[in-house]
């Protein structure tokens, strides 16, 4: 399921799909903070530059642990686009450079709890809740490195590039003798010899290549430890100083298993996501908000479209993708209907269920129970097949509710477009 809606989310990110063209106001994924990345592989002794994180004022008394020859102080959110920005006080830019540590202090308080504008939020910006002071990074080369999950090689992959700092589909595109691919055994893992082979392609040489090497091998720990699916490091550099940094790192996890990785999960800055998503993924359910005047509650990401469509080529617009799953039960059905209908542009709710795993009488159950519990004041119109769909009906005919019964789904759709 959750690699299916996943594919929904894109589709819906893309606004194609058969009939229709939609707006869509937020897609919501597991995204870490840039100083929760880097806390995340420092864990692994992953080499990163050093820094303090101030969530208020007196945090920068901190910044003596610091010994830097430059500090760069940086506005968390996760809106790109952040060293162009404006705060909503008038003060520009979300990153900063400065030699002077009162100086350092005085940004972090003229970006921590304003609004960040750019040109990736909102109008009214993002509130500034954490900024990360570090120790800016010398940068004698850039070289790229990349773990991820790849269909092609039914497993783990390594990317690498000495052409590193850049969009790596660039290098790809125009140099593609810069990028080497090498898969992983996911039981044998990254060797010795697979790092430092991997370490001479990207061309560190002496010292340097056995610590590029042991970077890797903690890069592919900690890519094996956090369930994740990706870890992309752009750039992964060699200093001056004859380091090997992780730089900035993008990291993507896999949603299956968020059961053994709750301490990252919970990590999750909220801020930025549509309130509806986060409250309807605490109930297990799938929920995407649009700008449409119809709410849909259905089960099943593919019936979900298809109900989406429909209700467009009835001259409606959905107002929302959601997919309740096949092991729903009353109290969901609930906290969907307020999800639903805590959006005002939502003139009418459409329930489109097909029981298969799902028991048709428990939706119907539900949907009784909600009505009553929220007193619902917009048109109800219900379609309902499969498993105990007659004791379904007749819970929701003996309810004695304004409840709009549908033969199939081209009567529902009508319907629904129709009580708006």
């Amino acid at each position: 399921m959750a690699f299916q809606i996943s594919n929904i989310r894109n589709v819906l990110r893309l606004g194609k799909h058969v009939h229709t063209k939609w707006n869509i106001q937020s897609v919501r994924h597991l995204n870490l903070l840039e100083y929760q990345s880097k806390s995340l592989l420092e864990k692994y002794n992953v080499t990163v530059q050093k820094f303090i994180v101030a969530d208020k004022i007196d945090d920068t008394n901190s910044l003596s642990k610091l010994n830097p020859g430059e500090y760069v102080v940086k506005a968390q959110i996760l809106a790109g686009g952040r060293g162009l920005g404006v705060f909503d006080s008038g003060f520009k830019g979300g990153v900063h450079l400065t030699k002077d540590p009162v100086k350092a202090k005085s940004l972090v308080g003229e970006m921590l709890h304003k609004r960040l504008i750019t040109k990736q939020t909102p109008k009214d910006g993002i509130p500034v809740n954490h900024v990360m002071v570090a120790e800016s990074v010398d940068i004698l080369r850039e070289t790229y490195l990349c773990i991820l999950m790849d269909r092609e090689y039914n497993g783990p992959v390594i990317i690498a590039s000495p052409a590193g700092g850049m969009d790596i589909e660039d290098v790809a595109h125009k140099t593609p003798e810069l990028i080497k691919t090498l898969p992983v055994d996911i039981f044998e893992g990254v060797t010795d010899e697979m790092a430092n082979n991997l370490a001479e392609f990207l061309l560190f040489k002496g010292d340097l290549k056995k610590k590029a090497a042991q970077e890797i091998k903690n890069l592919w720990e900690m890519f094996l430890k956090v369930d994740a699916v990706q870890v992309e490091i752009n750039p992964f550099v060699e200093t001056p100083q004859g380091e090997v940094v992780s730089v900035d790192a993008k990291i993507g996890f896999d949603d299956n298993a968020k059961f053994r990785q709750q301490e990252i999960f919970n990590m999750e800055d909220t801020t930025e996501c549509d309130p509806r998503e986060v409250e309807a993924n605490k109930y297990n359910l799938n929920y995407i908000g649009m700008d449409g005047n119809i709410g849909c509650l259905v089960n099943g990401a593919g019936l979900a479209m298809a109900t989406m469509d429909i209700i467009q080529l009835y001259g409606a617009s959905p107002a929302n993708f959601l997919d309740v799953g096949g092991t729903v039960q009353e109290q969901q059905v609930l906290q969907a209907f307020q999800i639903l209908t805590s959006d005002k542009n939502v003139k009418a709710i459409l329930v489109n269920v097909f029981g298969g795993i799902v028991n048709c009488a428990t939706i119907a159950s539900g949907i009784v129970g909600a009505c009553k519990r929220i007193e619902l004041k917009v048109p109800l119109i219900v379609r309902l097949e499969g498993t105990n769909v007659d004791a379904a009906k007749q819970i929701l005919k003996d309810s004695g509710l304004p409840i709009q019964s549908a033969s199939d789904l081209d009567d529902a759709a009508q319907k629904a477009v129709a009580s708006i």
